[in-house]
């Protein structure tokens, strides 16, 4: 699949990538989480307030495949290793090798940085993400609680890959 990204740097941007997480997030996390989970942790960490500091401050770096789906990631030089901090695809764009292909430009950006881990974390109740992780090479590797305030955990796995190698990246 070819895998038209954008570099998520302004607000028209990071807009659009608030835009999507609310409507992938509600389709697919309420059945899991519920609705008032959902819509805490989207103004919690997918507002444009959130996006854009997380871009400012805190070291992520998101792409956005416009109308389709979006992903961020967050070196880490010292260790070594890249969190996938979110991956994200519209319904109807599942199972089209989009997601995959995500990934892979995230294994590569992270070879790039000198990174040879990538890891995430994922709802231990999302069984169709976690085999979707495992199917292209990640595994669980820790149970993680983590309180993310409000009366809110989250309930997670944490799964890594190894990756090496570096790609010839391409983001507008």
């Amino acid at each position: 699949m070819q895998l038209q990204l954008e570099q998520v740097d302004g607000p028209g941007r990071i807009d659009a990538v608030a835009r999507l997480a609310r409507e992938i997030w509600t389709r697919h996390y309420v059945p899991i989480i519920g609705a008032p989970q959902v819509n805490y942790m989207l103004a919690k960490f997918q507002s444009p307030e959130a996006i854009a500091r997380q871009i400012a401050s805190e070291g992520y770096e998101y792409y956005l495949a416009p109308n389709v789906g979006y992903f961020a990631l967050v070196p880490d030089l010292a260790l070594k290793s890249v969190l996938l901090s979110k991956i994200y695809v519209v319904a109807a764009k599942r199972g089209t090798g989009l997601g995959r292909a995500m990934a892979a430009f995230a294994e590569r950006r992270g070879a790039e940085l000198g990174c040879g881990t990538i890891w995430l974390t994922v709802n231990r109740n999302n069984l169709e993400s976690i085999a979707f992780y495992e199917r292209i090479g990640f595994r669980k590797t820790e149970k993680l609680v983590t309180d993310i305030g409000g009366g809110y955990v989250m309930d997670d796995w944490r799964m890594e890959k190894n990756t090496g190698g570096q790609g010839d990246l391409k983001a507008s």
